[in-house]
């Protein structure tokens, strides 16, 4: 049986102005293929109505899970939440649940802090969603249906995934490994990596070329390739690694193990 798939969408004008670099991918997708759920898509859209509908809808038709980031918060352009429950047809209400915990939380600070209109929009949720409750925060995330909406504050998200994790439904772990040679370029091992993905057609075999100029230097001394295999065959990804290994050592490099350091 198939693994599972995933898409994100970081939903943020500010991730697509440049004014915030996105924090969330890497730990995204490193976690779900822990939990056997790789991710396929990942997207990044405006604050704007229109597409958050129709982007939710296309996806979550698409992809087994469908996870989000950004616009939960409690200003004018956080909109995620709103515009989920207008994906789903559904209202968006008072989670009255959330309600109490949130006014509790705020009560007991010191200072206390006012239960305002504009904290009340993150207590305010499509009917039949399920809170996303964690350690960082009393105003959750929630999953409605197979999409799950968390905050974009990376610290913040983390947690929520993290208390997201257990209830969903993965598969078999995703493996990986990489080898690396120093002086092997992409246009040398085309042909021969080629041929090596052909006779695994089930893995996703990358290459990454990386460059490390040393003071003074000319050309590409520090430079080379990283070779990574994935999959969810631990022996077919060491398989694959062995051969692109010996492909390497042909060519008169030295393989080294692992990502470059």
């Amino acid at each position: 049986m198939a693994n599972p798939t995933a898409c994100l969408l970081i939903i943020g004008n500010e991730v697509l102005s440049g004014r915030t670099r996105d924090a969330n991918l890497q730990f995204l997708a490193t976690r779900l293929g822990e939990l056997g759920i790789p991710l396929r898509e990942v997207r990044v859209i405006p604050d704007v109505e229109a597409t958050i509908v129709a982007t939710v809808n296309e996806v979550r038709a698409k992809y087994d899970h469908v996870f989000t980031t950004g616009g939960i918060g409690p200003t004018h352009d956080d909109i995620t939440s709103e515009c989920v429950a207008k994906a789903f047809g559904v209202p968006w209400v008072v989670h009255e649940e959330t309600r109490a915990l949130m006014a509790e939380d705020y009560a007991r600070r010191d200072p206390p802090v006012e239960m305002n209109a504009a904290r009340m929009r993150m207590a305010t949720l499509p009917l039949g969603a399920v809170p996303i409750r964690c350690a960082m925060t009393s105003a959750p995330g929630f999953t409605m249906g197979n999409v799950h909406v968390m905050a974009g504050v990376p610290r913040i998200m983390q947690s929520m995934f993290e208390a997201l994790a257990p209830s969903l439904t993965g598969g078999v772990p995703v493996v990986s490994r990489a080898v690396h040679a120093i002086g092997v370029f992409e246009g040398n091992i085309a042909e021969a990596l080629e041929a090596i993905q052909k006779r695994h057609p089930d893995l996703d075999i990358g290459s990454y070329p990386f460059y490390r100029p040393t003071p003074g230097s000319t050309g590409f001394p520090g430079g080379g390739v990283a070779l990574v295999s994935k999959g969810v065959s631990l022996a077919e990804v060491e398989e694959a690694t062995a051969e692109i290994t010996a492909m390497l050592a042909a060519m008169g490099a030295t393989p080294i193990q692992g990502e470059p350091g």
